[in-house]
This record gives structure tokens, C-alpha cells and sequence, in this order.
């Protein structure tokens, strides 16, 4: 073909439609190669074993780089705070850390309550964190601080080791709420730092991977189940009721039964926190919907909280509600920060366990929610700095006397929308909430804490719509929809911290059920193509005729090993453990008869020495006839060592391949001569793993069938190899490089029927 010819087709092909012309290249697709062992495939390759990289020997290295790059892997601020684009992300920043301190003050009181702490508490949370997490932290947009799940966890950490009721004095059993409020807030900085040394400790030993056990499924039960903790504890606040605290297991089950018994009596003497609390939410509703119809034409969202607290703070005030119509208030707020204050070691034994809970939901929370935002900006999150950055918040606020943080979903995507492109966002918000700490925080004395219940259970609506997970997991995967149903339901009876435990413990359990569990296919060639697929699901697939193919779903291990080889057995329509048994007992049968013509040897020689008169042991008609003793004599000498070489070979004649082989014992003999397994989903393997398939060749090979094994990943060959797999029987030369070179080379050589065509497959 020419050079124009060769440029006039190319233009031609370039006018074809893109399918046409993907046709035309399928149709010239075409590979020639021999067939590939895993022997050859490593001669051909040059494979050598990857040598070990011992990475801890790195931590010890001293160099100036070394040091630096620690430096700014560790205090990531460092790194990004020079190279921070003044004209074209300080505008986007301050908007953006005014937009959400704005929603933090009202969050930050609200989770205080929730937590059993002084709502002035909530505004230091929203402080110390939140600029901590600015220096360390590598999510440029979650937003830190008090939220809803962790303080709700605090909360029953609170209550229950600081309950109501060790705190009543008086004939009037009222309680004293000063004492009380001063526990609990020891056993809350106390947790905080308890939580931070496991975070910062996770984080330098780089187990950030651990949050990986926590499956989407199971994190969106947990924070619905706990929304719904969070409802029914702020229940009290919104009909102003005096509930008994409740602890453990069935905890929240004794509060609604709790709720309800008091229900009609706080109809009839607690009218005006019920009205306050219904206003205050209708009124933040209606705000948020404004919000999301508003939402293209607004620089940045209605502040609907803190103009409904200000609104609240000043009716309050003005009218009177807390002396005319009994609402509960805040109380007074204290200007100015607390010193710094070491945590209580006498109470880590009994907080060490929902510390460590505490730790990985609140990184959870934190790693998920900073992901979704760096895939969508496209810059990338360290798990590790997070869990240490998030340590140091909780770790550091613990000494300040501040409850454990996360990020809140609400804030930081109020911190995306108004324009945040960096953390400097966070430092803003906690700047102006330092500015309200110490100048404007006793403002907020007569603000009514059903307003502030009202917001909190307002602000769950986005957790509540995870119900509607349900409903899209029934339809996509119901083993995922179990695990959230498992997950919700623990949690709602067993609390949050007994809850996740066995939230995890179940999803743990239930990977290895599945991995028990896998698909067993028996697989046939695709016309025309090297491809083999599952003969049950692809009509058009072809068994080879000789040859069996074999593969499983999951890889092997201790777990589910016994199963691949029953399936194995069971889906070759042969029942190999019978007809092993049945050909021993015919071995044994024959070496019985062996063993007998011996002994009848034996005693023949015996009596013909005894009496000197010769028997002749199989003499023929024609030395009968002549009574020729000499010839018999002959004839019995040769009889008797042929006799003797067959009881001495005895042994070897029963395993000898004519005198075992199944068709000379008289059974039936398999419909196929090779078995090929398909290891492409092997991952790992165990002892237990090496010791099924060395069976499985010892089984197959009893009933005069080869086995062969394809596609196995060279690390698993690595391990084949060290766990002394391959030997004089099980070579290299049975590991195949696919499927399709096992099968040819089973055709070229069968095993036990030569005549077997040969597949010629033409790609």
C-alpha cells in the first residue's frame, strides 16, 4: 500500500462516524503470544521480589529539609499562610468567618444546655477550638466548634455521672445548681482533654485509617439516631418540665415515658414556655425557608438565630417572662475568659471509654465532611493532621475549661456559600466570638432557653432527612440498609457510646459473613474471545469440553476455605470424596488378594521341601500328559519367582497405572480430565488458604485430574512461595498467567484421554 493509499484511508476513516470507526479498530484487533506460565512469565518479565522498605528507619534521619518538611506538616499554617491571596480571598474570608460566627453564638449556647453545662460554656467551645484547629488544620472549609451530636454525647456523659439528684438540698429538694454546674463542667474539660490525647495520639502514630471501619451506612444511623437523643432531650426545655436523669441503656425510652407522664401537667402551669418555644420556631422556620427561595439574590443568609435571640433576649427582658409567666432564662452570662484549669486525673477511669467513642465519632464527623469539601475544591485533606489538629482543639479547649468539638455541617457550608477560601474564615469567627465573651456575652442573661431549644431542634431538619436513606438503601443495597437499621436501633436503646460499639462490632461482622458467602461460578469461554464468564449468567458462554473452570467472588482465607473446596467439589458433578473412598477400598481389596496368594505361596514351598515332592503350581496339559518331572520341576522354579516378584511388588502394583487407574478398578471416571482455577480474586492468603488448595490438588489428581491454577497477583505468588507451597508436585509450571492459557495447555496435554482435541482460539 502507498503512501497516499495509507493517507487517503486515514481521511476516510476520520469521516466515519466515531462508532463506525470503532468498529473498524475492534475488527482489526489482534494478539499473538505463546503460552504463558508463571515460570515464564517471570523469566520474560525479569521479575524480582520487591524489596522491603522499612519506613521507620526514616524517622530517625536528621536533615534540614527533614526538619522543615516536619515543620510544615505538623503546623500546616506555615505552609499556606505566605502564599494566602490577599486581594482575591480577604474579602471572601471576612464575609465568610462573620457569616458563620454569626451562627455560632446562638449554636454555641444552644449545645451548651444540650451538653448539661452554663450556655457560657458553648461560647468558649466556639473559641479556643475554632483557632486552634486554624493553625494545625488542612481542610480549608469545615468549620469547628459545639455540635449537636458530640455535646448530646456529653451530655449523657454529664447526667450521668453527675445526676439531679446528687445535688438536692434543702426541705424543698431543690437542687443546687451551682455545685452541680461546677462537676459537670470538671468532667466535660476533663473529657475534652481525655479526647484530644486520643486523637493526637491516633494522629502521630498515623492511625487515621481507623475512621475507614466507620461505613457511610453506619455514620448517617448514628448522627440521625443521635439527632433524634437530641430532640427528646430538649423536650424538657420546650415544655418546661423537670425530668429525672437517665442513663444507660433504654435511657432514652424512660425519658419519652417520662415526658409523656408530665405532659399534662406542663399543659396547665407551664403555658408560656410552650408558647415562647412554638413562636421562636415558627418564626426560625419560616426564616429558613426564606433562606432557600432568597438564596441566588443574597450575599449571605439571613441570620435568622441571632435576630431571633436578640428579639427574644428583648421581649424577654421587657415583658417579664421569666417572673410573670415562669419561663426559664439563661441567667447571668460572666464577662471575660477563665483561667486556664489542669483536668481532674481521678476521673479519667471512668471517662477513658467515652473518651475513646467520643474521639472517633468526632473525627469521623470532622475527616468525612472535609473530604467532601476537598474533592469539590480540589485540594487534598491529611487524615492524620486532621486527627492530630482536631486533638490539639479538643486537648488545648479541655484546659480551658470546653467540651469536646467537631465541625458542624450547617457551618461549613454557610463558610463555602459566603465565599470562605481558607481558614483565615475560622480565625474571623473566633475572633468575633472572643469580642462577645468579653463585651457582650452578659447581654444574653434573659434570653428564655426554650428559644434556645427551639433553634436546636430546628437546626436538626438536614440530620431528621436522613431517614429518607431507608427508603433509597432498599432499593440500591439492603446489606447496607441492615447495617443502618442495626446501627439506628442500637443506638436509640443502648445509648450512643454502647451503640457505635456495636454498630461497628456488626459491620464487622457482617464483611465477614459476607466474605463466607461469596458467588461460585463455573465458568465457560465466550465465543471467539480468551474472555470466560459464569455460565449461569452469560447464555452464549461454553464450558470447554475436558476442562473445568473455577473461581469464587472473594478471596480465601481461614473463614471461608472448607466452603470454596465443598462448592468446588459440588459444582464439578463429581463427587470426589466417594469415589476417593471407593477406589481405596478396591486398593485395599486387591492388596488383600495380594497379601493371600502370598501365603499360599508360602506354605506351597514349605510342604514341597518338607516331603521333597514337587507341585507343580501351574502346570500346563501338555506336562501332565507326559508326567515329564523334570519339565514340572522347571516350570514350578519359574512359577514360584514370578509368584514371589508379585507378592514383594505388591505394593507398587497397587498403585502402578494400569492396575489403579479408576477405569481398571471398575468406577467411573470424571467427565473431564483438567480443573482450572481462576485465583484472580485472591488478595492475600493464610495457611489455612495454602493447605485447602495443596488438598485440593492431592484430591483431583486420586481421581485422575489435573489441576492447574490462573491469574493469581504476584504478591499472593510471593506468598505461595514463602508458605513453601510449591514443591516437586505443584510447580510454577501449574500457575498460569489467565484463564485462557490454563485451558489450551490442559487441551494439549490431558491427563487421562490424549485424544482430546485441542482448543484453537484465533484473537
Amino acid at each position: 500500500m502507498g503512501l497516499s493509499e495509507a493517507s487517503g484511508q486515514r481521511d476516510t476513516q476520520a469521516l466515519l462516524p466515531v462508532t463506525q470507526a470503532m468498529e473498524l479498530r475492534k475488527r482489526d484487533y489482534h494478539v499473538e503470544r505463546p503460552l504463558m506460565n508463571q515460570e515464564q512469565l517471570e523469566e520474560l518479565g525479569c521479575w524480582t521480589s520487591a524489596t522491603r522498605t522499612h519506613q521507620w528507619r526514616t524517622w530517625f534521619q536528621c536533615s534540614r529539609a527533614r526538619a522543615r518538611a516536619l515543620l510544615f506538616q505538623h503546623l500546616p499554617v506555615l505552609a499556606w499562610l505566605p502564599r494566602y491571596r490577599l486581594r482575591d480571598w480577604l474579602l471572601g474570608d471576612l464575609l465568610a468567618g462573620l457569616s458563620v460566627a454569626i451562627m455560632q453564638l446562638p449554636q454555641g449556647l444552644a449545645y451548651a444546655l444540650l451538653a448539661g453545662l452554663p450556655p457560657v460554656f458553648g461560647l468558649y467551645s466556639s473559641f479556643y477550638p475554632v483557632f486552634i484547629y486554624f493553625l494545625f488544620g488542612t481542610s480549608r472549609h469545615i468549620s469547628v466548634g459545639t455540635f449537636a451530636v458530640m455535646s448530646v454525647m456529653v451530655g449523657s456523659v454529664t447526667e450521668s455521672l453527675a445526676p439531679d439528684e446528687n445535688f438536692l438540698q434543702g426541705v424543698n429538694s431543690t437542687v443546687d445548681e451551682v455545685a452541680r454546674d461546677g462537676v459537670r463542667v470538671q468532667l466535660a474539660s476533663t473529657l475534652s482533654v481525655l479526647v484530644g490525647l486520643f486523637q493526637v495520639g491516633l494522629g502521630l502514630v498515623r492511625f487515621g485509617f481507623v475512621v475507614t471501619y466507620l461505613s457511610e451506612p453506619l455514620v448517617r444511623a448514628y448522627t440521625t439516631a443521635a439527632s433524634v437523643q437530641v430532640f427528646v432531650s430538649q423536650l424538657k426545655y420546650v415544655f418546661g418540665l423537670q425530668l429525672s436523669s437517665h442513663s444507660g441503656p433504654l435511657s432514652l425510652i424512660y425519658t419519652v415515658l417520662e415526658v409523656c407522664s408530665k405532659l399534662p401537667w406542663s399543659v396547665m402551669n407551664t403555658v408560656g414556655t410552650m408558647v415562647t418555644a412554638l413562636v421562636a420556631g415558627v418564626v426560625l422556620v419560616l426564616v429558613k425557608l426564606l433562606n432557600d427561595k432568597l438564596r441566588r439574590y443574597l450575599p449571605m443568609p439571613i441570620p435568622g438565630e441571632l435576630l431571633t435571640l436578640i428579639g427574644a433576649t428583648g421581649i424577654s427582658y421587657g415583658v417579664g417572662l421569666k417572673a410573670r409567666f415562669g419561663v426559664d432564662v439563661v441567667g447571668d452570662i460572666p464577662a471575660g475568659l477563665v483561667p486556664p484549669a489542669a483536668p481532674s486525673p481521678q476521673l479519667f477511669a471512668s471517662l477513658v471509654g467515652y473518651a475513646f467513642t467520643i474521639a472517633v465519632v468526632g473525627f469521623a464527623i470532622a475527616i468525612s465532611l472535609g473530604k467532601i469539601f476537598a474533592l469539590r475544591h480540589g485540594y487534598r485533606v491529611d487524615s492524620n493532621q486532621e486527627l492530630v489538629a482536631l486533638g490539639l482543639s479538643n486537648l488545648i479547649g479541655g484546659i480551658f475549661q470546653c467540651f469536646p468539638v467537631s465541625c458542624s455541617m450547617s457551618r461549613s457550608l454557610v463558610q463555602e456559600s459566603a465565599g470562605g477560601n481558607t481558614q483565615v474564615a475560622g480565625a474571623v469567627s473566633s475572633l468575633f466570638i472572643l469580642i462577645i465573651i468579653v463585651k457582650l456575652g452578659e447581654l444574653f442573661r434573659d434570653l428564655p432557653k426554650a428559644v434556645l431549644a427551639a433553634a436546636i431542634i430546628v437546626n436538626l431538619k438536614g440530620m431528621l432527612k436522613q431517614f429518607a436513606d431507608i427508603r433509597s438503601l432498599w432499593k440500591s443495597n439492603r446489606m447496607d440498609l441492615l447495617i443502618w437499621l442495626v446501627t439506628f436501633v442500637a443506638t436509640i436503646l443502648l445509648n450512643l457510646d454502647i451503640g457505635l460499639a456495636v454498630s461497628v462490632v456488626f459491620s464487622l461482622l457482617l464483611v465477614v459473613v459476607r466474605t463466607q458467602l461469596p458467588r461460585y461460578s463455573v465458568l465457560g469461554q465466550v465465543p471467539d474471545t480468551d474472555i470466560y464468564q459464569d455460565v449461569v449468567e452469560y447464555s452464549e458462554a461454553r464450558e470447554v469440553p475436558g476442562v473445568k473452570v473455577f473461581r469464587s467472588s472473594a478471596t480465601m482465607f481461614f473463614a471461608n476455605a472448607e466452603l470454596y473446596s465443598d462448592a468446588l467439589k459440588q459444582r464439578c458433578g463429581v463427587d470426589v470424596d466417594h469415589l476417593i473412598s471407593q477406589k481405596k477400598k478396591r486398593l485395599r481389596k486387591q492388596e488383600l488378594k495380594l497379601k493371600r496368594l502370598q501365603k499360599s505361596l508360602q506354605k506351597q514351598t514349605t510342604a514341597s521341601e518338607g516331603t521333597s515332592v514337587s507341585i507343580e503350581v501351574n502346570t500346563s496339559v501338555r506336562d501332565m500328559e507326559s508326567n515329564n518331572v523334570e519339565a514340572a520341576k522347571t516350570r514350578q522354579a519359574s512359577t514360584g519367582n514370578e509368584l514371589e516378584d508379585t507378592a514383594a511388588g505388591g505394593q507398587e502394583d497397587a498403585k502402578a497405572p494400569n492396575g489403579s487407574t479408576l477405569k481398571a478398578l471398575g468406577l467411573p471416571q470424571p467427565h473431564f480430565h483438567s480443573l482450572v482455577l481462576d485465583l484472580g480474586a485472591l488478595s492475600f492468603v493464610d495457611t489455612v488458604c495454602i493447605k485447602n488448595l495443596k488438598n485440593i490438588f492431592r484430591d483431583f489428581r486420586e481421581i485422575e485430574v489435573e489441576v492447574y491454577m490462573a491469574a493469581c497477583h504476584t504478591p499472593v505468588v510471593a506468598q505461595l512461595e514463602a508458605g513453601h507451597f510449591f514443591d516437586a508436585s505443584i510447580t510454577k509450571q501449574h500457575l498460569f498467567a489467565s484463564v485462557h492459557d490454563a485451558v489450551l495447555f490442559a487441551l494439549q496435554h490431558p491427563r487421562s484421554d490424549p485424544a482430546s482435541p485441542v482448543l484453537m482460539t484465533k484473537l
